[in-house]
């Protein structure tokens, strides 16, 4: 047995991964990182008393190579004699038509397809062409993260900033929530990052995704592949640096690595491990803690029966936090019970957010704020000696936006009607000749798409403006700045790969700034279709 193998064994069985018995789908998308579990867990399958059977979701992004991926999964699976399970789906047209970035839409396709293989919460069923054999129920999905993916979703996490939560990163064990025999609706717990519910309350919970990986670095996969003569396939997109975790993979870490610590990689799985712990312990304590904190504002409802109706469905009366068990408390666990109420209601909060709650319950009642905005045209509102969270009422919940989008060659321009203006992108030479040229309007060409999109912002939407410590969500933005409704629904903004750059009346991204010994720099401007 290869040493990694023991590894892997160990790792499986600390964290109670897998159990005899368990019918196992092996993710396997054709690289070496899931290429490796599967030859893994084949050796294994004995030692853990489980059924091994393959998994493959195939993307549709990158045309023949995705279908070239296919064929050697199914290939790799009828070498080995093991069951074949396949879908596929439009990601690009579900990130278009929801309004995310393709590497979200890309996961909830296949969560999507790996819940209906467990028969969890799917929004359908995969057709028997689909799955390309019978549909019989599996009972995990096992998952190729590896140690490295863990450090760069710390690393990214940390940068856009984080608390214990945020830094747990990855978890062993993606959590499915089912209900007590007497109930029968499931749900998914995404690694723990959704409401505390107390371990009194109705939900028991069991695993659905295992990564038996994370301690694992993808040069020792590699590593184990060529000492097994197994090949595996390269995606060509995993190396393309408009991926935020594509330039934190090939651009970040290895300078960390170089300049400030070789083990940053372990490191930074280290964290993970510690926040993780840390977590969990408060979890559970900060639901003790709701019990007397939170009262619902439907009649009889304790906290853990609220928390576990959440679940089912939106919770959409609202509720109220005492002000008096809150002002007891350290700030850290005060700021931990506003998150979790919130999330009970289903709204995520950022710190501004939970910073300006606070603040009303500092105030007196007679004195200061009596009121603070939430996400989704929520708001809470002091009354007495409680926090209401109050949902919008009817008529108060902005509309989408009628959507629009026009292509912007670089340089080039092009005509938007909805905003009666032309867009521009232009060439311009840097030193004396930017007199009369806004600094903040102008971008590094080099870091541009050749082709970018002129649309209306979109709910969700970031931006990351130059001069500011960290990115913010457009709608907020455009609120802090007292930008009406009706001007909210087509204002503009110009996106380069997945990335807002440009937002009428804002600097340009950071990121995208012209380097200091910059030749030339590209405009990006606006100009009225009266003017033109």
């Amino acid at each position: 047995m290869h040493e990694l193998t023991h590894k892997v064994l160990d790792y499986i069985q600390r964290h109670e991964l897998l159990k005899p018995g368990d019918r196992v789908g092996v993710a396997v998308s054709g690289g070496a990182d899931s290429v490796a579990l599967l030859r893994l867990l084949l050796e294994l399958r004995k030692a853990l008393g489980v059924v091994i059977s393959v998994v493959h979701f195939n993307h549709k992004l990158r045309g023949a190579e995705s279908d070239g991926e296919k064929s050697f999964v199914a290939e790799l699976a009828r070498c080995h004699k093991l069951q074949f399970y396949s879908s596929s789906g439009n990601v690009a047209g579900h990130a278009a038509k929801k309004h995310m970035s393709v590497e979200t839409a890309a996961r909830e396709l296949r969560y999507e397809f790996f819940r209906s293989l467990v028969g969890v919460g799917a929004v359908r069923k995969p057709s028997s062409e689909e799955l390309n054999g019978p549909q019989i129920m599996l009972d995990k999905i096992a998952t190729g993260h590896t140690l490295d993916d863990q450090a760069e979703t710390v690393l990214m996490r940390l940068v856009r900033g984080a608390g214990t939560r945020g830094l747990a990163g990855i978890y062993p064990k993606l959590a499915v929530r089912e209900r007590s025999p007497q109930h029968s609706a499931l749900s998914t717990q995404p690694d723990r990052e959704s409401s505390v519910v107390s371990s009194q309350s109705c939900w028991v919970h069991a695993p659905f995704i295992v990564r038996p990986l994370l301690n694992i670095s993808r040069t020792d996969l590699e590593c184990y592949l060529a000492a097994i003569g197994q090949d595996w396939r390269e995606d060509s997109s995993n190396r393309d640096l408009r991926f935020t975790r594509n330039r934190v993979r090939y651009a970040i870490l290895p300078r960390l690595e170089r300049y400030l610590n070789p083990a940053v990689r372990h490191a930074l799985s280290e964290t993970a491990e510690i926040a993780r712990g840390e977590e969990e312990y408060w979890q559970d304590e900060v639901a003790r803690l709701m019990e007397s904190a939170w009262s619902s504002s439907s009649p009889g409802k304790s906290y853990a029966r609220e928390a576990c109706d959440s679940k089912k469905e939106t919770v959409t009366s609202g509720g109220a936090l005492r002000i008096d068990v809150l002002r007891r408390l350290p700030l850290a666990l005060q700021r931990r019970l506003v998150r979790s109420a919130a999330e009970l209601l289903g709204l995520r909060l950022e710190f501004q957010h939970v910073r300006e709650i606070l603040r009303l319950s500092e105030s007196g009642p007679k004195s200061g704020p009596k009121s603070a905005p939430l996400p989704h045209d929520w708001k809470v509102v002091r009354t007495g000696e409680e926090l209401r969270f109050q949902p919008p009422l009817a008529g108060e919940t902005e509309d989408a936006p009628t959507e629009y989008e026009y292509s912007l060659c670089v340089p080039g321009r092009v005509e938007v009607s909805e905003t009666s203006s032309m867009f521009e992108a232009v060439a311009v030479g840097m030193g004396n000749s930017m007199a009369g040229y806004n600094p903040d309007h102008l971008f590094d060409p080099a870091a541009l798409s050749k082709e970018l999109q002129v649309r209306n912002w979109r709910p969700g939407d970031r931006f990351w403006p130059a001069h500011t410590k960290c990115p913010k969500k457009i709608k907020e933005l455009l609120q802090t700045h007292h930008i009406t409704l009706e001007e909210r629904k087509l204002w503009p903004v110009v996106v380069s790969g997945e990335e807002i750059v440009w937002v009428r009346g804002f600097p340009a991204a950071r990121r995208f700034l012209p380097k200091g010994n910059a030749r030339e720099a590209m405009l990006i401007r606006e100009v009225p279709l009266a003017s033109v």
